[in-house]
């Protein structure tokens, strides 16, 4: 019987190579035979790494009965003999070991040993691994859900991966058994245990999810150059082709939408707008603020601020829903983008900066920030919906239409 046979559950190590497992299998039996005999200079260790086996050989020179100066180097001809009748003085006399020859407690020191080697090991590769795989897309069935967070096991290896709850998007339900797809974020080392953290709510992971989709992107034919995003609400990618036959907003899209659709399911329902990019920060401003028709802007290059003129019934839909659209397109063009009402109507108004010594700054600029530019503005919205689309508390919008209204009963008046 083998010397590792008893050993028989780390000789195919989980995620160690075999050249690596052999070499520490050598290593305990090694250290084995030192505590046995005070040295391991007179012994084979054999490592069969194709068969996944180790043997263990003493190695003794055949001498006359009577004639053993060094019982570590030298065998009595008769105890030979009785090894294997064969032996002559002079020869290499070969003696295998087995488990038994070491005693219980010795056994279990090394398996101790071995355990905690192949642990370590484990740990190591697994990091090295994931490390490798940072950024890459990971299917996963989960394991375990907890308050913080879900443990998930990769599909491919078995590896308990982490994805936090503040990685998951609004709307991610899962239950044990569920498969789920994400991004690989990071990985680390924690109290000697590597941690592989995945997210679904990295700019990466939809970029990689239109990498699977579009393969004109992982051809390198369309690039995908910023990505901005509020997971399961929104998102807006910016893509550029340097090839001229090739529409990279048509692409991505897909026939009927076909590729954008299971993008778009597997981020529960998240509207994705995407965009052609460009260098010329007025056009892209104008794109950014998709689904909106803009009249015109004016930009202060220096302060990195864009005034945007809409038509009135254009003003919501460059601010979207929550302030989410004008949100995404400062983000995605990396300007201040104001929206103003862009109208021809000759009614009497009054640009609510009018009001800075009754207003507070801040306050205006929340106004400001939803197209709200002028008093009228302010006042065609019901408190409600002034108080859904800003910041502001019911209390202070109803403050402001009082301030705003005055206004108005003078000029009648």
């Amino acid at each position: 019987m083998g010397l590792v046979d008893s050993f028989s559950e780390f000789k195919e190590g989980k995620n160690i190579d075999r050249p690596t497992m052999m070499r520490v299998l050598e290593d305990v039996f090694r250290t084995l035979i030192r505590k046995k005999f005070g040295t391991d200079e007179n012994f084979d260790v054999i490592v069969n790494t194709d068969k996944g086996d180790l043997e263990l050989w003493r190695v003794r020179e055949v001498v006359p009965d009577g004639e053993v100066m060094d019982d570590r180097s030298q065998i009595s001809l008769s105890e030979a003999k009785a090894i294997e009748k064969d032996y002559e003085v002079g020869e290499e006399c070969y003696q295998q070991l087995f488990l038994a020859d070491f005693g219980r407690r010795s056994i279990m020191a090394a398996r101790q040993t071995l355990i905690s080697r192949i642990l370590e090991l484990e740990k190591d590769e697994v990091f090295k691994k994931y490390q490798d795989r940072v950024g890459d897309i990971v299917l996963a069935e989960v394991h375990q859900v907890l308050k913080k967070e879900i443990l998930v096991l990769d599909d491919a290896t078995g590896n308990e991966l982490i994805l936090p709850r503040s990685e998951t998007i609004r709307g991610d339900f899962f239950k044990k058994g569920d498969m789920v797809r994400g991004v690989i974020r990071k990985v680390e080392m924690k109290n000697n245990n590597p941690l592989v953290i995945v997210s679904r709510t990295d700019n990466l992971f939809l970029e990689k999810l239109l990498e699977q989709e579009v393969p004109e992107i992982e051809d390198g034919l369309i690039t995908v150059q910023k990505i901005v995003r509020m997971p399961g609400e929104r998102a807006k990618v910016a893509v550029e082709s340097y090839d001229d036959r090739i529409d990279p907003v048509g692409a991505c899209v897909g026939m009927k939408g076909s590729r954008i659709h299971g993008i778009v399911r597997e981020l529960k329902n998240e509207n994705i707008d995407i965009i052609n990019y460009t260098n010329n920060d007025n056009l892209f401003i104008q794109r950014a603020l998709t689904p909106a028709k803009v009249t015109r802007i004016e930009l202060d290059g220096d302060t990195k601020r864009a005034s945007v003129f809409l038509q009135p019934d254009q003003v919501s839909l460059a601010i979207g829903k929550g302030g989410m659209n004008i949100k995404l397109a400062s983000k995605l063009t990396e300007f201040e983008i104001d929206v103003f009402r862009d109208t021809d109507e000759t009614e009497y108004d009054i640009d609510i900066d009018e009001f800075s010594d009754e207003i507070e700054a801040w306050i205006i600029q929340e106004l400001k920030s939803i197209g709200c530019d002028s008093a009228k503005s302010v006042l065609k919205l019901s408190v409600e919906e002034l108080v859904r689309r800003t910041d502001l508390e019911e209390e202070t919008v109803r403050d402001i239409m009082k301030i705003l209204e005055v206004e108005f009963e003078d000029e009648q008046q």
